[in-house]
């Protein structure tokens, strides 16, 4: 495909998504938590889209690279690359001198700030046996983790990598980062390994990831109006869902 007709169209679903964006990093959440039961109540929720969103990596991993035997080089090799890189960031990053994976920090931090782990673990619990099992996720974060997983079984490659791409998690904001810096500081630090979540989420997206995965739907995407258009709708369709989660975290919160 020409890179003319790619630039327009990421350009196109940039615009389109511009006011979700834009509602999703204004959002009343991140003023409404001031407190440490505030955050807690945050964290048990935004749980299952931490998990959710490994989820969609591995969904992504299994179209985009070989997990099979015998192996074949897969088509897109820099979406190829692009996939595997964040697999291993995300999946067995280094923290506190181990290999673990950012889900798994995620509820070390929970327990540390005294955040309740059951309903998420129940959903692990579930996975290992091969089951979605949403029914003790809040019911703002079920349907979040309903709708990733609705594209994940019905929607196509291109899909599923603009709603990575274009949905990720780099849209909270840094009044929110800051806020929970400041309340580390005043609980003598219970809140640090989630505050090095909410870093080390940001530093391993990397300059780089950006332009990747802007290459990656590009690829997918290809000369297909028909698959440009399934991206952009995913793009929206991931903000939209990010937004509910929010609203139904801010209900709960007030």
């Amino acid at each position: 495909m020409s890179l003319t007709v790619a630039v327009s169209s990421i350009e196109e679903i940039e615009a389109r998504i511009a006011p979700l964006r834009e509602r999703l990093t204004a959002h009343p959440l991140y003023a409404a938590i001031q407190t440490q039961d505030h955050l807690r109540a945050f964290m048990e929720s935004h749980v299952f889209a931490v998990w959710d969103f490994m989820s969609l990596l591995k969904a992504l991993q299994q179209k985009l690279t070989c997990v099979s035997v015998p192996w074949v080089p897969t088509k897109f090799a820099a979406s190829r690359r692009f996939i595997n890189e964040i697999v291993l960031g995300e999946e067995s990053d280094e923290f506190e001198g181990r290999p673990v994976s950012h889900f798994e920090v995620y509820l070390e931090a929970m327990q540390e700030c005294g955040a309740d782990t059951g309903a998420a673990m129940k959903l692990v619990d579930a996975a290992r046996l091969g089951q979605l099992d949403l029914a003790a996720a809040p019911e703002a974060a079920a349907k979040f983790v309903a709708t990733t997983f609705e594209l994940i079984q019905t929607g196509s490659v291109a899909a599923q990598a603009a709603a990575f791409t274009f949905g990720r998690e780099d849209v909270i904001p840094d009044m929110f980062r800051e806020l929970v810096r400041e309340l580390n500081r005043e609980s003598a630090g219970e809140l640090s390994k989630f505050v090095w979540y909410l870093e080390r989420h940001i530093e391993v997206d990397g300059e780089d990831h950006g332009p990747l995965s802007l290459k990656m739907v590009s690829d997918l995407c290809g000369d297909d109006a028909r698959l440009w258009e399934e991206a952009a709708s995913a793009a929206e369709a991931a903000i939209e869902a990010r937004l509910a989660l929010w609203d139904g975290i801010l209900a709960g919160i007030r």
